[in-house]
Formats: structure tokens, sequence, C-alpha cells
């Protein structure tokens, strides 16, 4: 399903041959991932009537702040908004500080999607049992520009200790519009809706979620669940399967989808896309910039190349290149190539290059068999 479309109605007709993606390569080991995506994007070039136009932006994150003391510059804010003014979306690294939560802010990004939905081929890599994976098709929804994250903040000297401040808020209408999403995604899936809140530790924010929640599900045929964020963190491992849809304010979501990461296999299989109105969008990975692996080739990169997939159904609606994207990983992984965070007894250790290149070729044979499309239609 093209989930952008929940969002946005006036979404970018399907590209006739020019496919143009705005970069930031990020910091740590972004820039590696994003080298990892190269040889992809060539795949696509060869094998389909699309060509890219791609345009680079600058530093951002911790870089950025080093270098500039702000960890969205204006340079990199400008970069965004001519992107996202003609229609086209930001392609984006980890980046660290301030950075992702500046960019929601400024770009009203207030819908995060995080998809979790495991690889066949990784159901018996990682933390977890198989049974305990296997079915799992969950799409978490987070709530990206009110609650704590963006929220005011201060220390201060009171009778000589130390004191942090920290104030924050929810309004209506940033509830009720994640919540409109969300319902229309579930009646969109398989009709459940998850609604995460905490009744006794922030009563008003938890009383206002439930509230919004049931006037917007009351027109429509979705079973709301209302789940306490501590027990829905155990859940969603114990019982992945009775999930559909969650909905999550900010730092709930922050939480609930790292915790999730174990039903991938790796939280460097894990991969996002955050959407506001009018054609803005950011796709990235959900883990962060991994500054001790940065130069040493052993990041994954799935999560990137996932996101790189989401862009190509969301912003583009090619959903079965996307889904053709998604099969190449899998395929990669089921033949045994594997990054260090994902390794199987006999399986082959790959680099972060290594893999990129694995997928790109999977990809090109996908993209010459006869069942295969560009339109539309996709996973998530």
């Amino acid at each position: 399903m093209q989930l952008s479309s929940l969002i946005d109605e006036a979404l970018p007709a399907e590209p006739t041959s020019c496919i143009p993606i705005a970069i930031l390569p990020g910091e740590g080991i972004g820039p590696e991932l994003m080298e990892a995506c190269m040889p992809v994007l060539m795949a696509i070039e060869d094998g389909t009537p699309f060509k890219f136009d791609i345009e680079y932006g600058g530093k951002i994150g911790k870089d950025a702040y080093n270098e500039f003391g702000t960890s969205l510059t204006g340079e990199v804010s400008d970069f965004c908004q001519r992107a996202f003014q003609s229609g086209t979306p930001v392609f984006c690294g980890p980046g660290g500080h301030r950075f992702v939560y500046e960019l929601r802010k400024r770009f009203d990004l207030f819908c995060k999607f995080v998809p979790l939905q495991p690889f066949p081929a990784m159901q018996d890599t990682g933390a977890l049992r198989p049974s305990a994976v296997a079915g799992t098709d969950i799409l978490l929804l987070r709530e990206n520009v009110g609650g704590l994250y963006q929220g005011s903040w201060h220390t201060q000297q009171e009778d000589g200790s130390l004191s942090a401040h920290q104030a924050f808020c929810y309004d209506e209408h940033q509830v009720t519009r994640i919540m409109s999403v969300a319902v229309a995604a579930a009646e969109s899936r398989r009709g459940s809706l998850c609604v995460v809140h905490k009744p006794g530790g922030a009563p008003a924010i938890s009383e206002l979620w439930v509230q919004v929640a049931r006037q917007c599900a009351a027109s429509s045929s979705v079973e709301l669940r209302f789940l306490e964020v501590d027990t829905a963190a155990y859940l969603i491992l114990a019982e992945a399967r009775s999930f559909d849809v969650m909905v999550t304010p900010n730092m709930f979501g922050d939480v609930i989808a790292d915790v999730a990461a174990l039903l991938l296999g790796s939280r460097g299989m894990s991969y996002s896309f955050n959407l506001g109105t009018h054609g803005a969008a950011v796709y990235q990975t959900g883990h962060g910039a991994a500054y001790d692996l940065a130069g040493t080739q052993r990041a994954n990169p799935l999560g990137q190349i996932q996101s790189l997939a989401a862009l190509l159904a969301q912003s583009y609606g090619l959903g079965q290149l996307s889904d053709s994207l998604r099969t190449a990983c899998n395929l990669v992984l089921a033949a045994g190539l594997r990054t260090g965070d994902i390794m199987s007894p006999g399986a082959t250790l790959a680099t972060t290059a290594e893999m990129g290149e694995a997928i790109a070729a999977a990809l090109a044979q996908e993209l010459q068999s006869p069942r295969q499309a560009t339109g539309a239609a996709s996973t998530v």
C-alpha cells in the first residue's frame, strides 16, 4: 500500500524516466551505507526505464554541530526545502545530536512509519526463536513533532544543586492527525489498532490520546486496543503476531521501535520513513551512526537499502520495483551472505560493500524475470 497517500493526496505521478533523489550521506557509517546503495541504483537503471537524478547535501548531526554549532545547518535546511518544494524525497544517512528532531520539527514531518516485516531468510537469526518471529507483520506509527523530544528544557542552580527542567505537551490537533492516519492504515490492513499510552505515569497526555483514538475510530470498523508502553514493549516480542498497526507518542515509539528491531534480527535491519504534507518525505535507517564502525566496512546496509525500497514505493508509487528489491535482499540472505551483526552458522561474512553488490546482482536477476513489472502496489 502507498501509505503516503494517507497523509497527502497530492502525490507525484509515477515517473516516466527520471527519479530525483536528494541525498544526505550522514556521518559515522552513513557514507559507507550510501555507497552500498549505489550498485542497487545502477541495477535499477540498467534493468528498467528509470534513471536517477541525484543531488547531495551537506554535513548533518554531530559533524555539523562540531563545525557549525548546529546539527541542522541553514545550508542543509535550504537543501531539504528545495527538494520538498519540487516533490523530491530526501534519502538520509544517520545523523546524531538533535538533527532528526530538528529536521522533523522544521518541516512538520509529523508521521514516522516503521514497518516491522522480518525477511523469511532471517527468521532463524538473532536473539528470538523462529516461532516468535514467524508471521510478524507490524506497522508502527510514531508521532514526531510533539511530546518529550520536542519540548523545552533548561538546567539551573537551585540552593547549590543543579536541577534539570523539561516541559512538553500534546495538543488535540497533533494527536488527531496522527491517529487519523493510524486508523486509515489499520482499515487498509487487518483492522486492528493498538494505541500505546501510560495513564498512571502520564495521565493527561494518555487521556487525550485515548479520547482522540475513540473519536477517530468511531465511524470505522477498526478494533482499538490500548496498552501501556511497558506492556506493549514486552508483548511486541512475546506475541508479535497479535499486532497489526500500532500508534505511539514520540518517545514511546522511539523505544518500542528499537526493541522491536529484535524481530528483524538486528537494528541494522531496521528502517523508517518520515512524512509530512505537500510531499515532504525523509527515508532513513532505524539505527544510529555507529561511529565505532565507521571506515571498517562492517556495518549492515540492509536498513538503508530497505529505506530506498520504501522511497520507491511511497514517493514514486513503484511498489513492484520496491518489492523486487526486498526480494533481492531476501535472496542474498537466504544464500548465506551476512554482515557480522546477523551472522549465523554456515553463513559467509560480507563487508558493507559486498552486501550492496550482492543485492544489486540479485535485483538485476529479478528485473529480468518475466513476472517483473515496475508499477504499483507494495508489501507495506
